[in-house]
């Protein structure tokens, strides 16, 4: 039907512009403007023939388009409200070398869709890629009927005077609605976008979407989007609304049912015109602005499945999985404690039983009264009961061996025994001065001319004791070391608080903007619990926090029995054994429940812009670990508080500095090197002469008069060998990761931090062990099970770790590629199990660290030697 005026509908006989068919909202001003273009109402006074074909779905039609007509296909259709049915248009340009695109309209009963071909879409900077296939599914408004017809219209027109042929289809969409647990394949390129509803079934709160495809590149668009018109899935519009996140080879997205009101919702698929965002080669800039680039074929296969995510119940129980692990310990921790408080009573009980006999146990005639236990003769008595105090005041000083010799011989241990309390007696006189702990301070023995050349003497023997490095006052090294722990307490309190504030601002910009290429999880085992998107990453930290927790109280009791031991003037707490200072153990305890917290900090949202608070504490517990080994047998020598973290707030600051700059950074990778090749020099020298050397103008001088004499005068090998041979593999070790830096320069520079403090923590604790054992000491039972049980779970703990769910040193859809499916209880993956072991295996290793030198709490510090 050919009119001269404006189009009349089918279903209204009028004629005239002002009877043309309006309709409410947006609908009705496009269809106003294009009347009035068609009906030349306009300045230009023009008439345009205005055609309406009735239309078929799934017919071709081929067709031509000038400025002088207009062409209106009217399309009907059946809509019942238990059946949703898509309606896909594909449009064609068969015209080359177009003057004016053509600009299709689609009319729908609530929603208007237009777009013009060819379609042209921008890349980065201004980049323009021209489509003449299009084709897009239309929305589909909801109906309240049971069923209803409902009619939209194809408007086809152009500016251009030329005859324009193109083709058009419009065909239904069969499968547009997502079955649950079922596949569905199709394909989609940048101007034929595909999006299909799902239905949440009954029982069902939450699903998983999980598109996949075989093909890397073009990269891809997921995009979760509400129930409503219109559907935004061009590259340009689909970060508009709703969850999206980019895609290589696979992609998934959780969804809740009350994010949607309407119980259901669309699945949008959009290929994307550069592969830029997912990693892939950027096209050269193009030579003339308005130039128009050919994209070349773009259409990718891809699958969509939609799946019930876990129900209420494995949230439960993969929290009470988690809570009991480490509740176990607690239960471990308390039996052990009890077996070995039982252990000490049984034997303070042999010792605290008669050291007399009579003569039908010993078999032999008493020689003198002496035997009997009495000084009566000489008008000194000793009671029985002052003799077993004081036997069990020194039941630890001596071997089973001992007590049984002095038990069968009274006289020799009624002399043992006073020998014993006039001793004590002269110690509480020289101990008589109690000043409180606050008000002794280091320098108060380390002022004199004197006490320093008595350093430089003792500190420069050949063979040192720790006795010669445990001659400060015990309440000095105390005050010292707890320095340690009130500074990382203070450190965690204003590092926590604005982590936290952080966080919280990322997880709200992800669940407002709804980009989840902000955060680099494992979408295929991310479990959203309130606001966060994935709390299985965040419960499995826990065990940091409990075991460190577990650690202070371990420590806490410790410290409590040693120090009765001082207050009973125990001499084996006085003088034997590792001296015992606990400050260090309470801040590596508090920095193992900083890392838990900080690591669930970082697993909020993790990407490279904050790994560093996963990291942060790492480096601290690496550091505190070797100082403690290192204070175990060089008490006097150790670093101060202020010293360490100070070396460790420096450590922090070049992480942070790599992270930012380092990523192919050559300048910041030579200066890093050298940096770390120095301080592995200097505190090479720190350790080795103990201190006592000085770094001022004279140290070239110094260090030429030491080769001369040393190397050309005389050749004489190193005064202390095995601090050389430590030494010496220290800095090889440290010169080769300085040399693997500076020729690879890997882009995790955070990590190859930690693996340079790591492998000096195991190389220190190697030599200690080796030296421990060459000295002729032994490991005790309990000791040598830690190592053990820890070394096992070192190694299982690296193996999950080193699996890579995700890494932020690639795009967050290459990232993707590495996400794996739960593997524990349906809620952990290998990403928190490595959580559990290695909180487990750090747990071990601050209780080899306790225990290891239990075996010289009854040896004279003389005799333990220094390595």
């Amino acid at each position: 039907m050919l009119l001269r005026s404006c189009w009349k509908s089918r279903h209204k006989n009028s004629s005239g512009s002002a009877s043309c068919w309006i309709r409410p909202g947006l609908a009705a001003l496009l269809w106003l403007c294009v009347t009035q273009l068609a009906c030349g109402s306009g300045a230009m006074g023009e008439t345009k023939n205005v055609i309406q074909k009735d239309a078929e779905f799934d017919v071709t039609y081929n067709d031509t388009v000038t400025s002088e007509n207009q062409t209106i296909y009217a399309f009907n259709h059946t809509v019942s409200r238990n059946k949703t049915e898509g309606v896909h248009v594909s449009v064609d340009v068969l015209s080359q070398g177009l003057e004016s695109p053509i600009l299709f309209v689609v009319r729908q009963k609530q929603a208007v869709l237009s777009f013009q071909v060819p379609l042209i879409l921008r890349g980065l900077y201004q980049r323009k890629y021209p489509y003449n296939h299009v084709g897009r599914t239309l929305c589909q408004p909801p109906t309240r009927a049971a069923s209803e017809t409902q009619y939209f219209f194809v408007d086809v027109s152009t500016l251009s005077s030329q005859g324009t042929n193109y083709q058009l289809r419009v065909s239904r969409v069969e499968s547009f609605t997502l079955q649950t647990d079922k596949k569905f394949s199709f394909t989609a390129s940048p101007s034929q976008p595909q999006y299909f509803k799902y239905i949440f079934p009954d029982g069902v709160d939450t699903v998983i979407v999980k598109v996949n495809s075989d093909m890397n590149f073009p990269c891809s668009v997921i995009s979760i989007q509400d129930i409503q018109c219109p559907v935004y899935d061009l590259d340009n519009n689909v970060a508009f609304i709703g969850m999206y996140q980019t895609i290589t080879k696979k992609g998934a997205i959780t969804v809740q049912r009350k994010d949607f009101p309407s119980n259901s919702f669309y699945v949008v698929v959009v290929v994307k015109t550069e592969d830029e965002a997912c990693g892939g080669p950027l096209r050269f800039y193009p030579l003339r602005p308005d130039e128009l680039i050919d994209a070349g074929n773009r259409s990718k296969v891809l699958d969509v499945m939609v799946s019930p995510a876990i129900n209420s119940t494995v949230y439960v129980t993969g929290m009470l999985f988690c809570l009991g692990i480490f509740f176990s310990f607690y239960l471990l921790t308390f039996l052990v404690a009890c077996l070995e408080n039982k252990r000490m009573n049984k034997k303070r009980d042999v010792f605290q039983n008669p050291a007399d006999m009579s003569p039908a146990e010993t078999g032999k005639t008493p020689a003198s009264p002496y035997e009997y236990g009495s000084f009566a003769d000489n008008g000194s008595t000793l009671s029985s009961e002052a003799i077993t105090d004081s036997a069990t005041s020194t039941d630890n000083n001596y071997g089973y061996m001992g007590q049984e010799f002095f038990k069968r011989r009274p006289i020799l241990n009624h002399l043992h025994h006073i020998a014993i309390r006039i001793e004590r007696s002269l110690d509480s006189v020289g101990r008589s001065r109690q000043e409180s702990l606050s008000s002794v301070e280091e320098d108060d023995y380390d002022t004199l001319d004197d006490i320093n050349s008595d350093k430089n003497i003792v500190r420069t023997k050949k063979f040192l004791c720790v006795s010669d490095l445990a001659r400060k006052d015990k309440r000095i090294l105390s005050k010292k070391y707890q320095i340690y722990f009130w500074n990382i307490a203070t450190i965690a309190v204003f590092y926590a608080l604005p982590v936290i504030q952080l966080v919280i601002t990322y997880q709200t910009v992800v669940n407002v903007t709804g980009n989840q290429d902000i955060c680099y999880y494992n979408f295929l085992c991310a479990h959203p619990l309130g606001a966060l998107s994935a709390f299985n990453n965040i419960l499995s930290n826990v065990g940091y926090v409990m075991l460190g927790l577990l650690f202070l109280l371990i420590v806490l009791k410790r410290d409590i029995v040693h120090n009765r031991a001082l207050v009973r003037n125990d001499v084996n707490a006085l003088e034997c054994g590792i001296p015992k200072h606990f400050g260090l153990f309470y801040a590596m305890g508090t920095a193992l429940m900083m890392e838990g917290l900080l690591s669930a900090c970082y697993h909020v949202c993790p990407n490279y812009t904050n790994f560093q608070f996963d990291t942060s504490f790492m480096y601290m517990i690496a550091g505190l670990c070797m100082l403690k080994l290192y204070q175990k047998r060089h008490p006097d020598i150790n670093a101060s508080a202020y010293t360490a973290y100070a070396c460790l707030a420096a450590v922090i600051f070049f992480s942070v500095l790599g992270v930012v700059f380092g990523k192919g950074n050559m300048v910041f990778w030579i200066v890093f090197s050298v940096i770390h090749i120095l301080a592995t020099l200097l505190l090479s020298t720190q350790l080795y002469y103990m201190g006592r050397w000085r770094f001022d103008s004279g140290i070239l001088r110094r260090i030429l008069y030491v080769i001369y004499t040393d190397c050309i005068r005389q050749c004489s090998g190193p005064m202390y060998i095995d601090r050389m041979v430590l030494l010496v593999m220290g800095n090889i070790v440290n010169w080769s990761l300085a040399a693997y830096g500076l020729i690879e320069r890997p882009n995790d520079f955070a990590s190859y931090l930690l693996a340079i403090a790591i492998c000096n923590l195991l190389l220190y604790f190697a030599f200690y062990i080796i030296m421990k054992l060459r000295s002729g000491e032994r490991i005790q039972c309990l000791a040598l099970v830690c190592i053990l049980f820890t070394a096992v779970v070192w190694g299982f703990a690296l193996y999950f770790f080193f699996q890579g769910l995700s890494t932020w040193q690639k795009t967050p859809a290459e990232s993707r590629e590495h996400n794996r499916d739960c593997i524990l209880l349906s809620f952990f993956d290998d990403h928190d199990i490595w959580h559990f072991l290695s909180s487990i295996a750090m747990f071990g290793s601050f209780l080899v660290l306790l225990t290891m030198d239990d075996d010289l709490d009854t040896v004279q510090r003389d005799k333990i030697y220094v390595f």
